[in-house]
């Protein structure tokens, strides 16, 4: 499909961009359980770095299949390509100097795997949501895993189809046991930590503000 296609090199490339930005662009892959916490503290972690003047961008599980994955259903395939896609845009925001935060359940390690081979293991975060399945279905306000235990939502992760947990995340938050403010700071970081050169001087240097909220668990 390829084959009559020619790849074209930009003038601007990726450093210029971070140059600008006044940070690396990083790809903070946020996995779990559905409800252990992961789009609220992608969104919440995004909120901080926005106000650390860091250049951000969510995708949002539920919103990238209202769009970009609109048709696609839950089979083992198609959540497979829904990850593919995923890691593409992913890769495009990595190479416009951006901090990429992805909140889905990705449940299959060879598809997670994928995505850190794609965008190169330097550029990539696994971080895992762990939330034991008994929190995340008391946290079920939509009543999802009630459908899904009842037969009703074929192929649910947890309950009819397999989550295969991160053997060894780059990061490891207990979203069921931690408070969101706590780990906010811990991904916070991590990015600080990870290389001298993540931040620019002038964002290493921001203090821990950002949105207040409550020092709840999630």
């Amino acid at each position: 499909m390829t084959r009559n296609l020619t790849f074209h090199h930009s003038i601007i490339k990726r450093p210029d961009r971070e140059k600008i930005n006044g940070h690396r662009s990083i790809v903070l892959w946020f996995t779990g359980l559905s409800g252990a916490g992961k789009s609220t503290l992608a969104h919440a972690v995004e909120a901080r770095l926005h106000k650390m003047n860091c250049r951000t961008y969510v995708f949002d599980g539920d919103n990238v299949r209202h769009g970009l994955c609109s048709d696609l259903g839950f089979s083992p395939r198609d959540r497979g390509e829904n990850i593919r896609r995923i890691g593409e845009m992913t890769k495009l925001f990595v190479d416009a100097g951006i901090i990429a935060l992805t909140a889905f359940i990705s449940p299959f390690r060879k598809d997670r795997a994928w995505v850190r081979s794609l965008v190169g293991p330097e550029n990539f975060t696994e971080i895992y949501c762990d939330c034991s399945l008994e929190t995340c279905e008391k946290r079920d306000v939509k009543g999802i895993y009630a459908r899904a235990r009842r037969g009703d939502i074929p192929d649910f992760t947890g309950i009819s189809s397999p989550y295969e947990p991160p053997e060894n995340p780059d990061l490891h938050l207990k979203t069921g046991e931690t408070s969101l403010p706590e780990c906010v700071e811990e991904v916070i970081r991590f990015l600080r930590g990870r290389s001298p050169e993540f931040f620019s001087d002038s964002k290493k240097d921001f203090g821990a503000g950002g949105v207040r909220q409550k020092n709840r668990a999630f």
